[in-house]
C-alpha cells in the first residue's frame, strides 16, 4: 500500500484471480492512501505464479491488504498483515470476515517496530510502504538481517521510479516494471556460498 491519489476508482478494488476472484475491497477515503492497482497486482502475481503456492506471505505495510489477500486467493498458505492504522486495520479484518479468510493474522503494529522483534520465516514479503516515508531500504535491511526470510524468499518491492533503493547486497531483480512513475519489481536472495 503506498501513499499517493488512488490509481483505482475510489472506493473499491478487486481482487484479480484465485478463489476470490471478483471479491471487491473497500477503500476508504483516506487521505495519502493509494492501493496497488488492479494490472499492477495482475502483473506481479503472474510473476509470483510458480511460487505462491503454499507460500508463507508477510504484508509488511498492508493498508487494504489487498496483496497479501490476493496471495491467499491464489493458494499461499497464510498471510500476516502489518498495519499501524487502527481504522484501516479494522477495515482490512471485516473484508476479510467477509471473504471468510481464516488463514491470516493482522499485527496492528508499526512495521519497523515489529521488524526489530522476533521474527518468523516468510516465504514471500509485500514491501510497499507510503510513498513519502523513505522506508524501503530500512526496511529490507531489517528484513534481511533479523531473520525474516526463508532461505529462497522472495521480496516484492513497490517504490517511485526515481527512489534511491540501497537494498541488501545479496538481492537481485528477478521480475521488475513500471507503471506512469511506479516502479515494481521482485527480488530473490542469491543462494548461500556453499564454501561458506
Amino acid at each position: 500500500m503506498h501513499r499517493g491519489r488512488p490509481a483505482d476508482a475510489p472506493g473499491k478494488l478487486r481482487i484479480v484471480a484465485g478463489r476470490l476472484r471478483g471479491s471487491r475491497l473497500a477503500v476508504p477515503d483516506q487521505p495519502g492512501l493509494r492501493p496497488t492497482s488492479d494490472r499492477v497486482r495482475e502483473t506481479l502475481f503472474n510473476w509470483l505464479a510458480p511460487f505462491v503456492g503454499n507460500a508463507r506471505c508477510l504484508d509488511l505495510y498492508a493498508g487494504t491488504g489487498a496483496l497479501g489477500i490476493e496471495a491467499l486467493s491464489r493458494g499461499a498458505a497464510a498471510c500476516t498483515f502489518v498495519e499501524s492504522d487502527r481504522a484501516l486495520a479494522r477495515l482490512l479484518a471485516a473484508n476479510l470476515a467477509r471473504l471468510k479468510v481464516e488463514n491470516a493474522r493482522i499485527v496492528e503494529t508499526d512495521a519497523l517496530a515489529m521488524l526489530k522483534g522476533r521474527a518468523e520465516p516468510f516465504d514471500i514479503v509485500f514491501v510497499d510502504p507510503p510513498f513519502g516515508a523513505d522506508l524501503w531500504n530500512e526496511s529490507a535491511h531489517r528484513l534481511e538481517a533479523n531473520g525474516w526470510l526463508a532461505p529462497a524468499a522472495i521480496v516484492y518491492v513497490e517504490s517511485p521510479d526515481d527512489a534511491a533503493l540501497a537494498l541488501p547486497p545479496g538481492w537481485t531483480v528477478h521480475r521488475e516494471g513500471r507503471a506512469g512513475a511506479v516502479r515494481f519489481a521482485l527480488y530473490r536472495r542469491a543462494a548461500a556460498d556453499p564454501l561458506s
